[in-house]
Formats: structure tokens, C-alpha cells, sequence
């Protein structure tokens, strides 16, 4: 494969587009003349600061839901401390 330097909003808008694509990493890869160690390398050095949202908090009986930057959705009407969330957070993110 051959090398090509790559402007960061390039490999942002290559790794955003990975995740989206709902490709295995090599066929991804393939399409785009890549080596699959390379995008591995950008998805670990490109992760960025979490993104901090608003979030609207109803009666304490009701559950939550909570919907992830990538579109997916976590629905419980468990009750969880405040360290356990935040680690579910970080899990479902990863």
C-alpha cells in the first residue's frame, strides 16, 4: 500500500467514517488503501475529550435513558450510584 501524508481533518473524517460504515476494520481498510495498523493507530491517538452534553433529569422513579454520541441507546429503570453510571458510560463509549 502506498504511504500518504494525511491532514488531521482528513484522518477524523476517516475514522468518523469507519465507525459509521459498520465494516470490519480490513475491509475498510482495503477500500480506502490503508493498512489496518494504521487506522488502529489513528482511532487510538485521535480519541479527543469526551464530548460533555446537557442531559434532562425526570423523577427519580423512572429510569433513564441515555443516548451515546454514536446513536446507541441504554434504557434501565435500575437505580445506579453515581461511579457505577459513569463507568457504564465510559464502557458503553469505548
Amino acid at each position: 500500500m502506498e504511504k500518504q501524508k494525511r491532514s488531521p481533518e482528513e484522518i477524523r473524517r476517516l475514522i468518523e467514517e469507519f465507525r459509521s460504515s459498520g465494516l470490519k476494520r480490513r475491509e475498510f481498510c482495503q477500500r480506502h488503501g490503508m493498512a489496518v495498523t494504521t487506522l488502529d493507530y489513528w482511532r487510538h491517538t485521535h480519541k479527543g475529550k469526551p464530548r460533555l452534553v446537557q442531559v434532562a433529569v425526570e423523577g427519580p422513579d423512572r429510569g433513564f435513558v441515555l443516548v451515546l454520541a454514536n446513536g446507541r441507546r441504554i434504557e434501565s429503570s435500575w437505580k445506579f450510584a453515581e461511579a457505577d453510571l459513569q463507568r457504564l458510560i465510559r464502557a458503553a463509549e469505548a
